[in-house]
């Protein structure tokens, strides 16, 4: 008799920060697998420090960044703010290895902000995810 090996893998899951309730349970909905990963990467990067309470130094500081003035050398400023965020921060993902490793943010001069494109593997998966980001300073 033939012994079939079962293997698992791990699925993510993460609370839907939008607290919409489930329309049954009325009870809060949990984002589950690609879509926890996503959802966290995109909320490191808008956080900023001393946000969090006692973990001051979780997030990418973008927000600060997005107050200099728009040019490429600010998109540069970005672009290694969120690399070392999703670096120290997010142990789940591994940016994808290319020219720009992984994040590319384009200055958008028209809507005042820049476009950043963040590229990563989920660990446990092979298939490669983007997220398109529009960053912009708010008042």
């Amino acid at each position: 008799m033939a012994v079939q090996k079962v293997t698992r893998t791990q699925d993510y899951k993460d609370l839907d920060l939008d607290f919409i309730p489930h329309p049954t349970t009325k009870d809060v909905v949990k984002k589950v697998g690609l879509e926890a990963i996503k959802r966290s990467v995109r909320n490191l990067v808008l956080t900023n420090y001393y946000d969090r309470p006692f973990r001051p130094f979780i997030g990418s500081n973008a927000q600060k960044i997005l107050f200099d003035n728009i040019n490429p050398m600010t998109a540069n400023f970005l672009k290694d703010a969120i690399i070392e965020t999703i670096n120290n921060f997010e142990p789940r993902v591994q940016l994808v290895n290319d020219e720009n490793r992984g994040v590319y943010v384009q200055v958008d001069a028209d809507n005042n902000g820049y476009i950043a494109k963040i590229s990563f593997i989920i660990l446990n998966r092979g298939e490669p995810v983007t997220i398109n980001l529009f960053l912009e300073r708010i008042r």
